[in-house]
């Protein structure tokens, strides 16, 4: 199968074109940087030059390929609703080529809540709309699926929470938690990850909600010690009160307790994640005396 893969250049969609080539596929990615394009290139993959934001050219993408791996998206808080916005117009662009056709389209989609038959409130992200327009093109005859992924995402301390609260830890000189710190994130490596976007994509059923999750919830106290172990540094509590001034936009967040599971998409498309848990991964963190 030809596949069209945004965002086909970064942490996720890096490991999935490699995933992909593995599992005979062709690849092309858009590439909005020369960077961008030379690392697909040297993955294997063919290249598309352009943005998530030219709908014209994501239509032509998708028009030439036999299914849609949509992972581009904009992480920078400040910039949050936008981002949003080209997401909901990426899906839609897709729709208007796939429609009629039952190609597949995967869309990747954050914050995966208890188990793949609870749906998020439309008040509660901006990205609810992408979401909720990606999982109706499926009466509309595409075969689109929607994949949350846990929120860290890791692979050798790669995660953007991780590095963020080892970036902070070093700056404060202790690894910190919020309260007790016995709430819990789920977690997932990106090969895993990588490897349910391709299961998706394959045979999906139309309307599917997956969840990328190995570890149902990891406590985040547990993730402040493993990098307390690596950066040589204590762990420490941080207030409830006191925890956006300390972590940043990051406290508004890192109190609350989110497991999930991801039984059902297990059950329905074969998935076993294999590659070594969140913890165990830290121990080989690459920030680590850095």
């Amino acid at each position: 199968m030809r596949v069209f893969v945004t965002g086909a250049s970064g942490f996720i969609g890096s490991a999935l074109v490699v995933e992909l080539l593995g599992a005979g596929h062709e690849v092309c990615g858009l590439a909005r940087s020369d960077a961008a394009a030379e690392a697909l290139t040297g993955l294997g993959a063919e290249v598309l030059h352009g943005t998530v934001e030219d709908v014209e050219l994501l239509r032509t993408g998708a028009a030439e390929s036999a299914g849609v791996v949509h992972l581009a998206f904009n992480h920078d808080m400040s910039q949050h609703e936008a981002a949003a916005r080209a997401e909901l117009g990426a899906v839609r662009a897709f729709g208007e080529v796939l429609a009629g056709s039952g190609r597949p389209l995967v869309v990747a989609s954050g914050g995966p809540m208890g188990s793949e038959r609870d749906l998020r409130p439309p008040s509660t992200s901006p990205r609810v709309a992408g979401a909720t327009a990606a999982l109706a093109l499926a009466e509309r005859g595409v075969r689109s699926s929607l994949v949350r992924l846990a929120p860290m995402v890791h692979d050798r301390g790669r995660c953007s929470t991780v590095e963020t609260l080892a970036r902070i830890a070093r700056e404060s000189g202790f690894s910190g938690y919020v309260e007790q710190g016995a709430n819990r994130w789920p977690a997932v490596h990106r090969r895993d990850a990588a490897r349910l976007f391709r299961l998706a994509l394959e045979s999906a059923a139309p309307g599917s909600v997956l969840h990328a999750v190995a570890e149902e919830g990891v406590p985040i106290r547990h993730v402040a010690e493993a990098i307390g172990t690596r950066l040589d540094l204590p762990v420490e509590s941080v207030s409830a009160e006191d925890a956006v001034e300390h972590f940043g936009f990051l406290g508004r967040l890192l109190g609350l307790d989110l497991p999930a599971t991801s039984e059902i998409t297990r059950a329905a498309l074969g998935w076993a994640p294999s590659e070594p848990g969140l913890l165990a991964d830290l121990e080989d963190a690459e920030f680590a005396g850095s």
